[in-house]
């Protein structure tokens, strides 16, 4: 706008112009800003700082801009610097003298620090639903699974039996952890920056606990200098998302080696499923190793981020305009992944028979073994050696647990008897009775704690 190189001799330079504009992608803040122009204009008139007329004119102007941006009509001049000089461009347009008034007591550094709090608020309460419906889906299945028993895993090796509700009800806990870190960020976030001016406050009696109240904010920042150029809410946002988008990709990679032919576990939904262009036979978890791959792009903006606050000094520096492209698509990313991958848990299918023959045939019932010699009488550590050994002889017959015959047993130790035979997967779930353990009445509870703090979220 040409107020702005009202200082200078010379146009800017076609290139500097594409260089330095953010309107490409800043234009989505234009609900906020005209958000917080009305709530800006409304303080200023009541302070007696402008005529109240002109606070109406702006108001009105603002609204019908907005209307004209949501109904695809408002022309975004390239020549705009950003989304505050387009509407204010427009605004004037529409209402003349009038609009010069509504940055009276404010600078693009406060007002564009308002407008991304603004979004970024919204955002964090989208997150958070968005969270809440994924652990409903894995309760859902939790509930509807909770006989079934699957193997547990340690280095990717067969491990130990767990009921496969315990083992969805481990991702709830991470969700639920992500949750509290969102809810922690929005504390932060729900700071009101407008009224800091530039970098050094403003020199008019303006009232900004006023425009708080008008904006939603539970509180206006305490230092000017800070609150134009503080980040950190993006920051903590984008490592958060991090943390969130490692367990759905985690997740992921549990749906790609669980759906596989080799595991066999679960059958992932045709439509979240994609097939060859060269192979017919194929169904692949495109769905699933998207969601891995777009992890590693949300790791990318938060380090992005960091690297370009680092070497900032105080107070705002341009450098800053760089932290929306990565906040876009970061909030992008993960609101799509945690939709989609909702509903591919939501709508696949267990396969029960193939996760107990896994159980069956993989000696994971070794360390109740253990355990059964020590309560006869046997140190720890002899009961590893004998049932390591006894795993051994199993292998190289070809037999599990179950097939062995009680002399080949007594083989390895005359502390087995014919109760042995009385191991199971289910006594062997049902002996980790302890809180956090995957027995059956464990698990019940935790299914009901899950309940409460999801209604209470």
């Amino acid at each position: 706008m040409s107020h702005v190189r009202s200082r200078f001799d010379k146009p800017a330079d076609e290139m500097v112009i594409k260089y330095t504009t953010s309107l490409p992608f800043d234009k989505r803040l234009y609900h906020e800003d005209v958000r917080g122009s009305i709530a800006h204009a409304r303080m200023l008139a009541k302070q007696g700082i402008i005529p109240p007329s002109d606070a109406l004119e702006i108001m009105r102007g603002l609204l019908e801009i907005e209307i004209d941006i949501n109904d695809g009509k408002f022309e975004f001049k390239p020549e705009m610097e950003d989304i505050h000089m387009a509407i204010e461009a427009r605004l004037k347009e529409k209402i003349g003298e009038a609009a010069g008034r509504l940055h009276t007591a404010r600078s693009r550094n406060d007002q564009v620090a308002t407008d991304l709090r603004l979004y970024m608020k919204d955002v964090i309460i989208w997150t958070l639903e968005s969270v809440r419906s994924l652990q409903a889906a894995f309760l859902g299945l939790a509930e509807k699974n909770l006989d079934v028993i699957v193997p547990g895993y340690t280095h990717l090796q067969p491990a130990q039996p767990v009921l496969l509700a315990h083992h969805f009800l481990a991702y709830f806990e991470m969700l639920q952890r992500d949750k509290e870190r969102f809810s922690d960020c929005l504390n932060r976030t729900d700071v009101l920056p407008l009224g800091s001016g530039a970098l050094a406050g403003v020199a008019y009696n303006i009232d900004r606990a006023f425009v708080a109240r008008e904006l939603g904010f539970s509180s206006v920042s305490r230092n000017s200098l800070d609150a134009v150029s503080d980040r950190d809410f993006v920051v903590e946002y984008l490592s958060t998302a991090s943390v969130t988008m490692m367990h759905l990709s985690r997740l992921s990679e549990e749906m790609v080696i669980w759906s596989g032919a080799e595991f066999g576990f679960i059958e992932i939904d045709d439509a979240y499923a994609t097939g060859s262009s060269i192979m017919p036979q194929k169904k692949n978890p495109d769905v699933a190793e998207l969601c891995r791959g777009k992890t590693g792009r949300v790791y990318g903006h938060l380090i992005g981020l960091l690297t370009t606050l680092k070497g900032l000094p105080l107070a705002y520096n341009r450098d800053l305009q760089e932290d929306k492209e990565a906040i876009f698509d970061a909030t992008d990313t993960l609101l799509m992944s945690l939709k989609v991958v909702g509903g591919m848990v939501e709508t696949i299918k267990i396969r029960p028979e193939r996760m107990l023959s896994s159980v069956d045939r993989s000696y994971l019932l070794a360390t109740d073994l253990a355990d059964y010699l020590v309560k006869k009488g046997e140190t720890f550590r002899n009961a590893h050696g004998i049932v390591g050994r006894l795993v051994s002889h199993s292998i190289k017959e070809g037999k599990t647990f179950s097939e062995l015959p009680l002399d080949e047993y007594l083989r390895f130790s005359p502390l087995f008897d014919q109760d042995v035979f009385k191991i199971s997967a289910m006594t062997s779930i049902d002996s980790r009775n302890n809180p956090g353990g995957t027995a059956r009445t464990r698990v019940e509870e935790a299914l009901a704690e899950a309940k409460t703090l999801l209604a209470g979220s």
